[in-house]
């Protein structure tokens, strides 16, 4: 093929390199104070029984405190909205929520129940899990500490280990980006 090219005297098409664009993530906006901004996830894991649950993480971006761990089988969008009423009764609503483009999340439900309260919904970009690293690194923490080191019998289990371990996590267990505090202390 080349060589009917060059007998014919015509330009063979010179494919250049692709050159990526330099990546520079944005870096992680840090609240000023409580209830600005809170981020959330799903995480997933299976009992002993081969039985699959999802959790439903929830924590404040400002102090790191992880306010609270939806544990069930199905975790549709009206269950995720009257599970945040619930954390909101006692830390009141959140300003912003940072979250992915789940279906949960991108619903008319969880969109008509955020504006509903005030609540501007921040989308990370997909395929970006850096933009939403708060919870990011909760999630890898409570799967190295909770997840991966049981094996659960049933959700029960799940649950009442999980709170013992979100007491310790928010009261005892000091955070290098706290300045070696907790959530709560700091």
């Amino acid at each position: 093929m080349y060589r009917v090219y060059c007998e014919l005297k015509l330009n063979l098409r010179v494919k250049g390199k692709q050159r990526i664009p330099p990546r520079t993530p944005e870096k992680l906006s840090v609240p000023s104070k409580l209830g600005e901004c809170w981020s959330m996830d799903f995480m997933r894991d299976s009992s002993r029984n081969q039985r699959r649950f999802r959790t439903f993480n929830v924590i404040d971006d400002f102090n790191r405190e992880a306010l609270g761990i939806d544990i069930a089988v199905s975790l549709p969008a009206r269950r995720v909205t009257r599970y945040l009423g619930n954390l909101a009764e006692y830390d009141g609503y959140p300003l912003t929520i940072r979250v992915v483009n789940g279906p949960e999340f991108t619903g008319k439900t969880f969109i008509d129940w955020a504006k509903s309260h005030g609540i501007t919904i921040d989308y990370i970009n997909p395929g970006s899990p850096y933009q939403n690293g708060f919870i990011e690194r909760f999630n890898c923490t409570y799967l190295t500490e909770v997840l991966d080191l049981y094996l659960f019998n049933n959700l029960e289990q799940v649950r009442r280990i999980t709170e013992e371990w979100l007491t310790i996590y928010n009261t005892e267990r000091p955070h290098e980006a706290l300045n070696n505090m907790t959530p709560l202390e700091y």
